[in-house]
């Protein structure tokens, strides 16, 4: 192997992309070999980057013997730098190809352990869970690099409408010294001579921040739900983006600010994201505000006259939300995105506001095709209600004194909500499993690489 000068070739090294944004003959790339084909007297090699792919054509008699004898003994995915001229190409992806004067196999690749599609449109012939015991190949693939770049313009588009409103970024602890919410479903930690928790949600923190005196504020970030559960839409570590904020209405408010949110970040989507989008399939419609709304006390009576007879007070299941969204389907023809509002308060947590003189809350659900998203609403800023909602949940007041002590000393009225990132995307994008929209997937069975 030839020995590359590296500090050389990263200041002379160009992405492939600016190859055919720019007039360039003579390059300097580097990246993957995506893929390879021999013709004898003409070899070519597919090479990409992050950026994109190009091809770089062999062709004996003209390519040097070496480089082209070279050419046909490189491993899919090995990693080569390439430095020669750019010649017009009809045949060539893009119309543009590299004729070699050098190529030199940085690092070469073992055969490859599972099925990487050399087609965006082409599925894996390997199954998703040995792809993700081997995720850093399989986030090679055209899909993967999409799935990721729509993910992060999808937080640009949240973080966008949030600092143009006077909304801060700030960031809130993910240790807690007691469980967060309900005590089943958290990750217990040794914590110096002690134990400590994983957080399940910013939400209490975010509360005492607004508090504090923040008005405005977003929190993105990781929490962690110890459930055993082994479905598409469910993991053991995900990420939001949270927000909270000060002097609400009522959950109405919350529900405005969460639609423009959302708006936001789709419009970032289909701005700097149209081309993947293309490649995917995927038209995406920008939806239009207000979002539709349907109050708990009504989910009752439309899921019994569509057969599912759900006792009153009790929480939508799995088949519950299914026929929902046919509903909602039917009735709103178009509609990707709906509120669930008044949530029964008894299976709520205690910080959540309750309704005056009724058994419902201000407790809001965003779904996204059938799909929850985010839990929202507005929050009870009395401390004696707080504490009665503490005594008819039968928790220990002393284990939440560490939050309510605060609510004693002048509480404004308050709200927010907490999207899911990873599903949104999985939804967006149309991914069979969410776990395709995470880089490093946790679930119950794993936590490796």
């Amino acid at each position: 192997m030839e020995k590359l000068d590296l500090a050389e070739l990263n200041k002379n090294r160009i992405l492939i992309s600016d190859v055919f944004e720019k007039n360039i003959k003579n390059v300097e790339v580097a990246g993957w070999v995506h893929n390879t084909r021999d013709l004898s007297k003409v070899k070519f090699i597919i090479l990409r980057d992050f950026s994109g792919m190009i091809q770089v054509t062999g062709i004996k008699g003209k390519t040097p013997e070496k480089i082209f004898k070279d050419m046909e003994k490189i491993p899919r995915e090995s990693v080569i730098y390439v430095k020669g001229k750019i010649v017009d190409s009809k045949q060539a992806p893009n119309g543009k190809e590299i004729n070699p004067d050098e190529l030199i196999v940085m690092n070469k690749s073992e055969e490859l352990p599972i099925d990487i599609p050399l087609n965006i449109k082409d599925e894996s012939t390997t199954e998703l869970p040995k792809r993700l015991d081997w995720r850093s190949l399989s986030l090679r693939t055209r899909k993967s690099q999409i799935i990721f770049r729509v993910q992060a313009k999808i937080v640009e588009g949240m973080q966008e409408y949030l600092r143009g409103n006077g909304f801060i970024q700030v960031f809130t602890p993910c240790i807690m010294g007691v469980p967060s919410e309900s005590g089943s479903e958290v990750f217990e930690i040794k914590y110096y001579n002690g134990k400590a928790f994983l957080r399940q949600d910013p939400q209490l923190h975010r509360q005492l921040t607004v508090l504090g005196g923040f008005e405005k504020i977003y929190d993105i970030g990781p929490v962690w739900r110890a459930e055993k559960s082994h479905t598409i839409k469910h993991l053991t570590e995900h990420r939001v983006c949270a927000v909270e904020k000060a002097f609400i209405d009522n959950e109405h408010d919350i529900m405005k600010l969460e639609e423009q949110v959302i708006i936001s970040a789709l419009k970032k989507v289909n701005e700097d994201c149209n081309k993947e989008l293309e490649e995917l399939g995927i038209k995406l419609k920008i939806p239009s505000a207000p979002f539709p709304e349907i109050n708990f006390p009504e989910v009752y009576s439309i899921l019994e006259k569509m057969g599912k007879k759900i006792s009153k007070g009790e929480d939508l299941d799995a088949e519950g939300e299914k026929l929902l969204w046919e509903y909602v389907q039917k009735k709103y023809q178009g509609v990707d995105f709906y509120f669930l509002n008044k949530f029964p308060h008894k299976i709520k947590p205690f910080y959540v506001k309750g309704e005056k003189n009724s058994d419902y809350a201000r407790s809001t659900d965003l779904y996204f095709r059938g799909m929850e998203m985010s839990s929202g609403g507005q929050r009870e800023e009395n401390y004696e209600t707080l504490m009665e909602n503490i005594k008819n949940r039968k928790l220990n007041p002393k284990s939440v004194e560490w939050f309510t002590k605060f609510f004693k000393y002048g509480a404004p009225t308050h709200g927010g909500f907490a999207i899911g990132i990873e599903r949104i995307t999985m939804i967006l994008l149309g991914l069979s499993n969410v776990r395709e929209a995470v880089l490093f997937p946790r679930d119950p069975e794993r936590i490796v690489p």
